[in-house]
């Protein structure tokens, strides 16, 4: 859908100020005044453009974050995992968490082994959420080994880079997201002498994200913020710590990639950061003599 550039910008701004403040407010007239439109018109325009209403999406936002906190910080209580996520009790939390995944945040938590990390779900016959722990369990090893082959792995730290991007919801016409992306920023040199990198930023995540509900950032990294127009928004990743893996892989193996970076990060004893992964895409696939694309992924850590 071609979507006037004004309204793109007010949703981006929308998404990026509900992202930072999971655990504050969130009501529909405070979210209105940051996009600068009636409740009702951002209603109807954050649906056409997300193909998800304002509020389901919050809720889900807020699930989504909480069931990683579940998994990656034990110590915390569920009451207070429901504060933070932006609940109002407990059982608000806990009957929506129930609701989205089929399980009390408590259950969820207990099904999920300490080392396991890696959300997987299935509907069982019952209609219910399996969680295929022993599946993933299983394949542990090869995912251990695809990384040794595959990659070389450091930690970095990585200083504040400029984004400008275009907003990409599900996996569908990522290609054409790109080349929408290139033909803005061909024109303005941005590709000469190799100045900038393709780059895509994930601000959910595969492991608990419905794929076609998956948002990602298809920006390129500039080198120093410009003038951005036609729908384009211009947006920074946050300077810090990243466990980076470089890959040199097919299209298709980008998904064991990323989980096998993750295994190590939690084999070594690394932490997540706040912050969202992403990947600097440093060649065009379709040119490589293999067909491959050479790829650093990121992960904040602490």
């Amino acid at each position: 859908m071609d979507m006037h550039t004004d309204y793109i910008k007010s949703i981006n701004k929308v998404l990026i100020y509900i992202d930072e403040n999971l655990g504050n407010e969130l009501s529909l007239e405070l979210i209105s005044k940051i996009a600068c439109y009636s409740p009702f018109h951002l209603h109807r325009l954050f649906k056409a453009i997300t193909n998800e209403n304002l509020n389901a999406y919050i809720i889900r936002k807020r699930i989504e974050k909480a069931s990683s906190l579940l998994v990656h910080q034990r110590m915390l209580t569920v009451t207070q995992l429901a504060l933070q996520c932006g609940f109002n009790s407990n059982s608000s939390f806990t009957r929506a968490f129930k609701k989205h995944y089929g399980q009390s945040p408590a259950a969820f938590r207990q099904s999920y082994p300490k080392h396991f990390s890696k959300i997987g779900k299935v509907n069982s016959k019952n209609g219910q959420v399996d969680f295929m722990s022993e599946a993933y369990i299983c394949n542990i090893n090869h995912l251990k080994n695809w990384i040794t082959m595959n990659a070389k792995v450091e930690i970095r730290e990585v200083p504040t880079l400029n984004i400008a991007y275009l907003t990409h919801i599900g996996i569908d016409a990522l290609d054409q997201t790109f080349e929408r992306l290139i033909k803005w920023a061909v024109p303005r040199g941005l590709f000469e002498n190799n100045g900038a990198k393709l780059v895509r930023v994930y601000h959910d995540s595969f492991k608990v994200t419905e794929a076609d509900k998956v948002r990602m950032s298809l920006g390129i990294i500039l080198k120093e913020p410009i003038q951005v127009d036609g729908g384009i928004g211009l947006t920074t990743i946050k300077k810090g710590k990243y466990l980076s893996g470089h890959f040199i892989i097919e299209p298709k193996d980008f998904e064991p990639s990323w989980s096998s970076l993750f295994i190590w990060m939690n084999e070594k004893g690394y932490k997540k950061a706040d912050g969202n992964p992403f990947e600097i895409l440093h060649n065009d696939f379709n040119e490589h003599p293999e067909k491959k694309c050479i790829v650093d992924l990121y992960i904040p850590i602490e």
